[in-house]
């Protein structure tokens, strides 16, 4: 049995480790190492005296399942679930929020259970808790690493004073496939990026001292491919090649465990036939053994029993079988780690060492967080008083959604719009929604806390604005629970807003995606405008062509004929609860747009999955008008409508005097160079980026592959040169087997405002 073997020498080496660090210190860092060793000898410690359910029970996640301020639960399932909290058979829970709950649960099993192991306490703080950041694909689109860590950073701020230790963030998945609901939850389609801004978001929800109490234990999720499931519908299958898998999907997550992340999750979908839940191959042996990870890995919402659906498990005891064996530690919500794992002991099918490997990891993590020093130190009424919705958080929440907004249009420089003397139209429902710019996975906070696009326009007061919705977008309920009926047909308000809009001299039209139609289960088979809001777009177009189209969606859109006909368009994305303020200033010019796109815009549906970072194929380009030999769509063109990294300013910049500085031969790294000028008449910030291209390897490399990228902001006529190095970090590649490689070849180097870019120039790795 290979996995007992690797962790019974696992155990061993551990309980060396504690005898020799207790004698001895070969490291630089004393009071680190002390730590360590501290908290080892406690989780060991605390493991002898643990009884055999009692170590199941720190595997056990539930739900919240009653109102803990109140009475005990009688009967049912919640005075099951509770009597198991008592006698130490939980280890975690989620969805218990604010200091009261918590702290009242935190009681019954810290001062009722015989041993009193701390709870820790999960929650999917996904971009922001009460005061709402925007949505993670939206804050990728900022390339600001720096804002993007401190947005993770507010989060956990503000959630640890409701009581939460852990959250289940950041989603890291790759995914080209704009169908995915979940792309709202990812940084997009590029690894290089998105290894970035996981490294950001987990440094920011963790901070420097996971046993403060503003800071919160992070989770890299779903280990791994979710992205990649077939047809961008959530929960399929996943069939990609190890290359993919290597050079794709893997680099956040390594990424995300050289941060330090204290947690991951595994995924959903199935590879190579196997659910990630119970596929020892992803959990045991790369991510634990080929990578060293020490944290603990949870399983996400009842995926052990799904492994029955899947066809893997023949019942509840076997998946759990398979998946402690597979390396998944903590059970959430599936309830057959408490009710098998202790029968399967006994009967010799699982060892005890197995139990002890994912306890001992778990604990760890509670030791980190200082829940035995201080199970209530999340608990303080007054801190949660004082800095729930506090100004802090809302001005960093304002930041990153600036930030955040992507120009994608401004035909005729219509923005930004003059300040006074203009009378503007404000058309679209979700102009003067105050839900919807929330965004999905947003569960703590209340309904209709968001600023308005109408609201912030209505702030300037030079103008005079007039509103009309034109058309609801929805029809009943907006909940998260519920699959959302779309307006396809009532158009009796169109009249109005013609009128309005006839007698304007600019019009904003505020259209796109509800809140809820992206996130988990919300896979599209259309990524153009729902319902009656192309046709609406269309019918103002008629009586006045100076539009502006603000977007708010969580996932790239098909807008092929906004593009054509429509002057100005704005990727605002949801934005959260500084969404209207957020979208005015960019409108009117009080900040200048910086964003850039993380995943690529198709012209067509059926181009998806669309990204930049495609293979050539061995037929790439087109031999001649008449020959239809060549890798292309007869009724489409092959390019995106908008292409990863490309976003627009109120500002122009130049790319000029790229060059190599030096071979890499003489110091290992090539060094590049570059001039950048601001040729326009603002400040103004620019996203440079850079990209290589192996021409020939021994695996076929994409067309281009983002290495390098800055933020840079620059005054009217300022010219700067920035320098990026490339090392066998950047040049090389994982072959089929998870071997780095960095090979002799010839390379061209890209560098500009977008993944189009042709500014290059070559060198020659010998």
């Amino acid at each position: 049995m290979r996995i007992l073997k690797k962790i019974k020498i696992a155990s061993f080496f551990v309980g060396i480790l504690i005898i020799f660090w207790s004698c001895t210190n070969l490291f630089s860092n004393e009071n680190e190492t002390q730590e360590v060793t501290v908290i080892d000898q406690k989780v060991e410690n605390l493991l002898s005296k643990m009884t055999l359910e009692e170590k199941i029970g720190q595997m056990n996640q539930y739900n919240g399942f009653w109102d803990f301020t109140g009475p005990a639960p009688k009967g049912g399932d919640a005075e099951k679930k509770y009597k198991d909290l008592k006698n130490g058979l939980v280890g975690s829970m989620l969805n218990v929020r604010g200091v009261k709950d918590v702290m009242a649960v935190q009681k019954v099993a810290v001062e009722e259970s015989r041993l009193g192991i701390p709870l820790i306490i999960g929650f999917d703080v996904i971009h922001g808790y009460k005061t709402i950041s925007p949505i993670p694909i939206a804050e990728a689109a900022s390339w600001d690493l720096e804002a993007i860590q401190k947005s993770a950073a507010m989060a956990a701020l503000e959630s640890s004073a409701a009581g939460i230790n852990w959250t289940f963030a950041p989603m890291i998945d790759i995914s080209r496939d704009a169908r995915w609901g979940r792309v709202m939850e990812g940084a997009g389609e590029d690894p290089f990026l998105g290894s970035k801004i996981a490294t950001a978001r987990i440094n920011g929800f963790q901070g420097d001292e996971l046993n403060s109490n503003f800071t919160i234990a992070a989770c890299a999720k779903h280990f791994a491919a979710y992205g990649f499931v077939e047809g961008g519908r959530d929960y399929n299958t996943v069939d990609i090649g190890t290359s993919t898998l290597y050079n794709m999907v893997f680099p956040p997550f390594i990424a995300a465990k050289n941060a330090g992340v204290k947690t991951f999750m595994n995924s959903f979908n199935e590879l190579n036939g196997v659910p990630a839940t119970g596929n020892s191959y992803l959990q045991r042996d790369i991510l634990k053994e080929q990578w060293d990870y020490n944290g603990f890995v949870v399983s996400d919402w009842g995926s052990i029993t799904e492994m029955i659906a899947h066809g893997h498990a023949k019942d509840g005891a076997h998946a759990a079988e398979i998946a402690l064996k597979a390396g998944s530690d903590m059970d959430m919500e599936s309830y057959l780690y408490v009710s098998h794992l202790k029968n399967l002991v006994d009967t010799d099918k699982v060892d005890i060492q197995l139990i002890d490997d994912a306890v001992r990891r778990i604990l760890k993590v509670k030791f980190e967080l200082g829940l035995f020093e201080d199970p209530y130190r999340y608990c303080d009424l007054e801190r949660e008083k004082e800095i729930t919705g506090s100004k802090k958080i809302n001005d960093a929440a304002l930041d990153i959604a600036k930030k955040s907004i992507v120009l994608l249009k401004n035909e005729g420089d219509l923005l930004p719009l003059k300040k006074e003397g203009q009378k503007i139209a404000i058309i679209g429902a979700l102009a003067s929604d105050k839900t919807s710019p929330l965004g999905s996975w947003r569960i703590a906070a209340d309904d209709h806390t968001a600023v308005s696009v109408l609201e912030g326009m209505s702030e300037y007061n030079g103008n005079l604005i007039t509103f009309s919705k034109g058309a609801d977008l929805t029809i009943g309920k907006t909940e998260f629970v519920s699959e959302l009926k779309i307006n396809t047909t009532n158009k009796s308000e169109f009249k109005e807003a013609i009128r309005v809009a006839n007698s304007a001299d600019i019009v904003v039209m505020v259209l796109g995606e509800h809140g809820f139609q992206s996130g988990e289960g919300r896979s599209r088979t259309s990524l153009e405008l729902p319902g009656v809001q192309q046709e609406l777009l269309e019918e103002i177009f008629k009586v006045n062509k100076n539009i502006v189209l603000v977007l708010n969606n969580g996932r790239p859109l098909a807008i092929n004929w906004a593009d054509k006909n429509i002057p100005a368009i704005v990727e605002a994305w949801q934005l959260g609860t500084q969404s209207g303020h957020a979208i005015a200033k960019v409108l009117y010019g009080d900040y200048n747009p910086s964003g850039k796109l993380p995943m690529t815009f198709p012209r067509n549906i059926g181009q998806v999955p669309l990204y930049y970072n495609y293979k050539n194929t061995g037929r790439p380009n087109s031999p001649g008008p008449e020959i239809v030999f060549w890798s292309h769509y007869s009724d489409e063109e092959n390019t995106p409508l908008y292409p990863f990294g490309y976003g627009l300013s109120y500002t122009t910049f130049n790319y000029s005097d790229i060059k190599i500085v030096n071979s890499y031969n003489s110091n290992q790294k090539i060094k590049v160079s570059v001039d950048i000028t601001n040729t326009g008449k603002r400040k103004g910030k620019e996203v440079i980026q850079l990209y290589i291209r192996d021409k020939y390897a021994s695996i076929t490399r994409p067309v281009k592959e983002l290495k390098g990228f800055e933020l840079l902001e620059l005054d009217p006529g300022e010219i700067k040169t920035i320098n990026f190095v490339l090392t066998d970090k950047e040049l090389g590649f994982y072959d089929n087997n998870g071997e780095w490689l960095l090979e002799n070849g010839e390379f061209e180097v890209f560098v500009g405002g977008s993944s189009e870019t042709t500014n290059k120039i070559n060198f020659e790795l010998k």
